[in-house]
């Protein structure tokens, strides 16, 4: 593919070539666009994915013209073309290689044919079902048009030695470092899609495509293919740090807004609620218990009757929804209500929506891709639901279209992805099948938005895609089966997840399959027992202790009951070690409250592989089982059984120890404050009600008191407490808690500052205020390894704390 002609403007520049066109375009210095087509002009398209930021005419760069090649450069990131082959490779603006394509070229397009299926609905009869992932319906449409010409694309490159690859979504497979692997790109339960890769080379890669995809780092070769685009479509995101890539990231994809304190409390779910009386029974007990709760779960079929997906209370366990939400709010709980995209036949949503032609191929799905759509469906969820004070939204199959959970035997992945594509391309434009629930996401976000701003929109979503986080959603990773290889697993997706700029990712605590039915292949738990099977017990105990450091952390499932006092009672060792971390979480909730205001504020993650803060140690790079939480946790989860199989089977002979990598520098473990040198792997303690836990030194850490509901005891001492060895920074954030405010400034931040050297901790100045913000308040001051604290009464100026003479 030889370099014809060369053409720079204020719009970028124009690589004209034997075969077609590329495109390349400076959004920041460290962000380029790149655009490949045969035609003879760009698409245009509107993308879905990147927000509207006009591509910055200010960004200096400059094209050098060498004998052999092009050099298009920033003061950050240059891109070199072969004039042969146009092949590109990108360096930094030490010259450094970030990553190329074959010295042959890596970009390909082939011309395909895209239809989309006509149906008819005299001929055509729906065919609904409701199976263990809810209502389906299929119709098989009577013959399919031709709609346009597009492009498969391929986008190859040569990744180097050494480099780790991160990114691509939540899957199932639990593949940490993506070289040597490949994954298919298709929204599925389990399958929640971003298409970004992160490179531990400092840079980062973002395709803007919707249609089905795939990735190969194997003996296929090493490339991004999609099935279905206009033109190839790109950026390339310079670091070279990751938190520096996902704020790239996030510039071009858009910011995720503050989720409500509430939300960062414990969310107590399970499949199924049935009624009013139950729901406030439950929280009751939790009151009553003393369990910290801030939110209660209304799975599916609230609706009346067998009206799937209808928006509205049953009348006969609902009868007064209004009293109910009085009910929960006066104890301090928020409800979360479960909606789906599908509507059986027969409801007035459904007659609505069909009404207005509003209803895609199988007669059920609502058109997600159309506004006036999307706007119905928030007017009947406001109506219906959002009206009665409902906080929350669990929006379930938000990848709506699957024909594969069905059976004993579980598909080969290829013949799943065949299954499940053709599926969705039956019903959607097959060049959007991945952005279903990137729209569902949009509807709901600006729906709640334009209805009030005193609610922030909380979204709990099983699909995913870029952009998505920006609609204030929260992704979870589907119907898993509870087994200690699935705890696994779901680490590395988390991790891999976070790793694309969405900060919002959970799981369901204690799996949601329990039990293992044989004629089903995705029911694949090992404990027909459920909380009966003490093999149970101790595989939800590690789960909770992982979900406590997860940015939701919360419980659900089906086949068993999930409440903390169905694990044993008070004094034993189940029940007492879940409340342990339960009230840990309430603890930290200055510290994680503060992580999400950096997340909105500064385009944090706070679920961290740990090549976010070491990437330059190849040691972390595989590791799948470790993770950071926030700048100063190290999180080791116990993946393994150490007491209890299967069937209440006793295990004997098994060390309560973990292996752990501390990465080099200081560390602390967080149960006993014993400080221990980094770069190197000890046997952690891992006795069931230990979670080994590390605090890296020069760390700043704020506590709260005990606490039943996050927005409790607003007025409570604050205890900080520092993990001394080197110096420490770190902000605290506050605001009102469940409001837009804080977007017109209304929140503070309180610099807290640690020098090693004098041993002085510094509590700045308070930037800021909000509405309800306390006057003073009360600190108290702890270095970790000593029994003294220190008292301080704060009043907004900025305190020194000399720490030297603590005992």
């Amino acid at each position: 593919m030889k370099l014809k002609h060369v053409h720079s403007g204020s719009d970028g520049v124009r690589l004209e070539t034997a075969e077609g066109i590329m495109h390349i375009v400076f959004c920041t210095p460290g962000i380029v666009r790149i655009r490949y087509t045969l035609d003879s002009e760009l698409s245009g398209k509107q993308s879905l994915v990147v927000v509207s930021r006009p591509e910055a005419e200010d960004v200096p760069w400059t094209v050098a013209d060498h004998p052999g090649h092009l050099e298009i450069s920033t003061e950050l990131l240059t891109i070199q073309v072969d004039k042969l082959t146009c092949a590109f490779s990108y360096r930094d603006a030490a010259g450094e290689l970030l990553t190329k394509e074959p010295s042959r070229g890596g970009k390909t397009l082939e011309r395909t044919e895209v239809y989309h299926t006509v149906f008819d609905a005299a001929a055509d009869k729906v065919e609904a079902a409701q199976g263990a992932d809810g209502l389906r319906a299929s119709v098989e449409g009577i013959n399919r048009k031709l709609d346009r010409l597009a492009y498969h694309t391929k986008l190859e490159f040569e990744w180097q030695e050494g480099e780790a690859l991160y990114g691509l979504g939540s899957h199932e497979e639990g593949m940490m470092n993506l070289r040597g692997n490949h994954q298919y790109l298709y929204q599925q339960n389990m399958k929640a899609v971003v298409p970004v890769l992160v490179s531990t080379r400092g840079y980062g890669i973002l395709v803007d495509s919707y249609s089905y995809m795939t990735f190969h780092d194997d003996a296929f070769g090493s490339y991004l293919w999609t099935d279905v685009d206009e033109e190839m479509d790109y950026y390339v995101i310079y670091g070279p740090e990751p938190d520096q890539i996902i704020a790239g990231i996030r510039y071009l994809t858009g910011e995720a807004p503050m989720l409500p304190k509430w939300s960062y409390g414990y969310v107590q779910s399970k499949e199924r609620y049935i009624s009013q009386e139950e729901l406030i029974a439950t929280v009751q007990e939790h009151r009553d218990r003393s369990l910290p709760l801030d939110c209660i779960v209304l799975d599916w079929q609230s609706w009346p009757g067998n009206l799937w997906g209808q928006k509205t209370f049953d009348a006969e366990r609902f009868p007064d929804p209004s009293e109910m939400m009085r009910s929960l709010h006066a104890m301090n709980a928020k409800l979360m209500v479960s909606i789906w995209p599908i509507m059986g036949a027969g409801g007035d949503n459904h007659q609505e929506m069909s009404g207005h032609g509003f209803l895609l191929g199988n007669q059920s799905t609502y058109d997600a891709f159309r506004k006036e759509a999307r706007e119905l469906y928030w007017k009947q969820a406001g109506t219906g639901l959002f009206s009665h004070g409902v906080d929350a939204w669990w929006c379930d199959c938000t990848e709506p279209f699957e024909a594969d959970w069905k059976g004993a035997v579980k598909p080969e992945p290829e013949q799943r992805m065949r299954i499940n594509t053709a599926e969705s391309k039956r019903y959607l434009d097959p060049g959007l099948i991945n952005a279903y629930s990137l729209l569902h996401s949009k509807g709901i976000y600006e729906g709640q938005r334009s209805a009030t701003s005193d609610k922030r929109v909380v979204n709990l979503t099983r699909s995913a895609f870029a952009g998505q986080h920006r609609y204030g959603t929260i992704t979870w990773s589907g119907d898993i089966s509870a087994n200690w290889e699935t705890l696994t697993k779901q680490i590395a997706d988390g991790l891999n997840f976070c790793l694309t700029g969405s900060p919002y990712w959970t799981l369901d605590i204690g799996a949601f399959f329990v039990s293992g039915h044989k004629e089903q292949w995705f029911w694949n738990g090992d404990y027909d027992e459920g909380v009966a099977d003490f093999g149970y017990r101790e595989l939800y105990v590690r789960w909770f202790q992982v979900g406590a450091f997860l940015p939701m952390f919360r419980s659900h499932g089906t086949d068993t009951p999930r409440e903390v006092w169905r694990f044993g009672e008070e004094g034993g060792l189940m029940y007492d070690t879940l409340v342990k971390y339960l009230k840990l979480r309430y603890r930290l909730m200055p510290y994680i409250y503060s992580l999400a205001g950096a997340v909105t504020h500064h385009s944090y993650t706070m679920l961290r592989a740990l090549a976010f803060d070491y990437r330059n140690d190849p040691l972390v790079h595989n590791i799948d089982n470790q993770f950071m939480f926030g700048p100063a946790f190290l999180v080791a989860p116990v993946t393994t059984a150490m007491y209890y199989g299967p069937g209440s089977r006793e295990l004997q002979g098994i060390d309560k120890l973990r292996s752990v990598y501390l990465p080099a520098g200081e560390w602390y473990d967080y149960w006993s404050d014993e400080r221990l040198e980094g770069g190197l792997t000890i046997e952690a303690k891992a006795d069931l009600e230990t979670l080994p836990l590390f605090v890296r030194a020069g760390s700043i850490i704020p506590l709260g008191p005990d606490i039943q509901y996050a927005d409790e005891q607003p007025e409570g001492v604050i205890g900080l407490k520092v993990y001394a060895g080197k110096d420490a920074t770190f902000t605290l954030y506050e605001d009102e808690g469940d409001n837009y405010n804080y977007e017109s400034g209304s929140y503070s931040t309180i610099e807290l500052r640690w020098c090693e050297e004098e041993r002085i901790l510094t509590i700045g100045k308070r930037s800021g205020c909000y509405t309800g913000m306390q006057a003073v308040r009360s600190f108290t001051v702890e270095i970790a390894g000593y029994a003294g604290r220190s008292m301080v009464s704060y009043q907004g100026d900025s305190v020194a704390v000399d720490c030297r003479r603590m005992p």
